[in-house]
């Protein structure tokens, strides 16, 4: 598809129809390589001895801790489950190890915060018909070769809900999505039918209100991509990434957007922001937005 300033009919037509659409080339050469350079440089500089938390999608209630809960204003350090031997050692170097990084990447360092907040991500979701967009929350995934973890079926909308639901996720590849290495895969159309569940954080903790449908794995289909193709996903579409069991990475920038213009920020999802992000533009009156 086209080279995004505004979006074209079909992109708007497969977004509203599919639930996603992939936009070629939308980070260049140039924008990959600063980016890759900065995540090394900051796993360079991260001492892996001061923390070992750990990320998963399948037992997210029982490993969100207050270093999960606190990275929302920072930049954090989760790794993959299959990380550490029997001994609690790593088993390989952590550049090899870790998950992700988040939540706050477009905030705190400036090449991440240079892309996202370029004018091609502005004109992006001024094309969607945003009115004041903020960045919730951002994610480096590396999806590790050999142990980079499955990512079970979900939908966006669940953790970062508002009211209505306004969630996007931009999901952009810094190294070719294929089958073999860990792509998404989504259902098309699984969007019209709405939220599933949410994500709670309460006084416990964080739990699903219920429990997750299941699904047809027959249902759902690749979105094998190119380095530098952006895949602009609906918060309701159920999307999933299996393991990746191959000896390539899949490294990927992953963005969430909201709304704050006429939408309320739900206080019981899991982030709790002690300051409101700065908009990505603001097209409209300048509301309040109270995180």
């Amino acid at each position: 598809m086209g080279i995004v300033g505004n979006l074209s009919p079909d992109q708007l037509h497969s977004f509203n129809s599919q639930g996603y659409f992939v936009i070629e080339s939308f980070a260049s050469a140039e924008d990959i390589d600063a980016m890759r350079k900065r995540m090394d440089q900051l796993l360079h500089d991260f001492d892996c001895s001061a923390t070992a938390s750990i990320f998963s999608t399948k037992n997210q209630q029982q490993s969100t801790d207050n270093y999960f809960y606190e990275s929302v204003e920072k930049i954090s350090f989760f790794f993959e489950e299959k990380a550490f031997g029997n001994d609690g050692e790593l088993q390989q170097p952590k550049e090899l190890s870790i998950n992700k990084v988040g939540h706050a990447l477009h905030e705190l360092d400036p090449v991440f915060k240079g892309f996202s907040y370029s004018e091609k991500v502005s004109s992006l979701f001024s094309s969607l018909g945003y009115k004041r967009p903020i960045i919730i929350q951002s994610m480096y995934i590396f999806k590790q070769p050999g142990i980079g973890g499955e990512v079970v079926p979900h939908q966006d909308n669940s953790f970062l809900y508002t009211e209505p639901p306004t969630c996007t996720g931009l999901w952009l590849a810094l190294e070719d999505a294929t089958i073999t290495n860990g792509c998404l895969w989504a259902i098309p159309g699984s969007q019209k039918n709405g939220l599933v569940r949410r994500f709670i954080r309460g006084e416990g903790g964080v739990t699903f209100d219920r429990p997750s449908p299941v699904y047809d794995q027959k249902d759902f289909v690749p979105i094998e991509v190119k380095a530098g193709s952006l895949v602009v996903i609906h918060g309701d579409l159920i999307h999933q990434s299996f393991e990746n069991q191959s000896s390539k990475s899949r490294h990927a920038y992953s963005l969430h957007v909201v709304d704050t213009d006429g939408c309320k920020w739900a206080r019981d999802n899991w982030i709790r922001r002690k300051v409101e992000p700065e908009p990505v533009y603001v097209s409209s009156s300048d509301l309040k937005f109270d995180l």
